[in-house]
């Protein structure tokens, strides 16, 4: 098959995912892994010309965009096959994989009828008195395996931030959610191509998976305290408060909600421990998210912000005085 139409064929696909609001990123040709970076965050010498320009390593989560112009600019260059930032998308894609040849089914899923993901899945909806939930976008793995896209939950308009598991719902199923990406339909792995089977709009991931999926709950924290003299105390907060406005007014282009939450979680977490209080955290963080260009919108920065304060207020901090 010619290069270019390859070429031609994945940047329509690219483009069309974007067009959805699901954020995409270069994978290398004809295979699963992202085209960059080539190096890890530990091993960043800061010479890859992305890292040198934010000064930190930028990794493919960070990468990934729906701006149709960057996108025609990177698939301009190869046939790249197509990662989906889960996370960012407010994607939760339940993977359901087939046995490798050498692998053992292990003892608990050693019953008759289970073969593969799709029938542990099916066992799995079962025992909860669930019907399956496939009425979802779905696409058809290289390998015969099936991936079914659902929208992240959310809680009081919070979007719930999920995250990877690997067997959590049964043998020979994985999830990817934030911190996860998925290859998408058009892609090549291995000379055997993704596609789509369903192309629906992903249905809400049910309920009943949430609660499955979700991070068990931290224990109760006891406040740790940083001890300060008096007078490097507002000095200590200034700096705190400074690093996180600076975190979400540097944050890469499709990382900046991502950037907000993890600020508001770690000065959630003076606020949880009364050396701050969220209405300083609030105002802060939402002067600094709408000083981006575009700005966040109102709604994000207020659901981002409130998401992270009560995740921060699960481990404390304060300050001595």
């Amino acid at each position: 098959m010619n290069h270019q139409i390859d070429r031609e064929a994945l940047l329509h696909s690219a483009l069309t995912l974007a067009e959805r609001g699901w954020f995409v990123f270069p994978l290398r040709p004809g295979d699963k892994r992202p085209a960059f970076p080539d190096h890890t965050a530990d091993r960043c010498t800061g010479r890859d010309p992305r890292c040198r320009r934010f000064g930190t390593h930028v990794g493919w989560e960070n990468r990934a965009s729906v701006d149709p112009d960057r996108i025609r600019r990177a698939w301009s260059v190869a046939p790249f096959n197509i990662g989906i930032a889960c996370g960012v998308s407010g994607l939760v894609v339940v993977d359901l994989d087939q046995p490798k040849p050498d692998q053992t089914v292990p003892p608990e899923w050693q019953r008759e009828g289970i073969r593969d993901g799709g029938d542990v899945f099916a066992a799995v909806c079962e025992q909860a008195g669930q019907p399956m939930p496939l009425d979802t976008h779905t696409v058809t793995t290289g390998r015969r395996g099936t991936h079914l896209y659902y929208t992240a939950p959310h809680d009081d308009g919070h979007t719930l931030a999920l995250r990877n598991t690997s067997g959590t719902l049964g043998w020979l199923i994985d999830t990817r959610a934030v911190g996860g990406y998925v290859v998408a339909a058009g892609s090549i792995v291995a000379g055997r191509e993704y596609r789509a089977a369903d192309e629906t709009r992903p249905a809400p991931l049910p309920a009943w998976l949430a609660d499955r999926l979700a991070p068990a709950p931290l224990p109760p924290q006891t406040a740790t305290t940083v001890d300060l003299a008096d007078h490097r105390r507002s000095r200590y907060l200034e700096a705190a408060i400074t690093g996180e406005v600076d975190r979400v007014r540097n944050a890469p282009h499709g990382q900046r909600n991502r950037a907000l939450y993890v600020a508001a979680t770690a000065l959630g977490q003076l606020a949880a421990g009364g050396s701050l209080t969220t209405g300083e955290v609030d105002q802060v963080l939402a002067r600094a998210a709408a000083s981006l260009t575009p700005p966040l919108t109102p709604a994000e920065i207020n659901r981002t912000i409130a998401s992270g304060l009560r995740a921060g207020a699960h481990r404390p901090r304060s300050v001595a005085a």
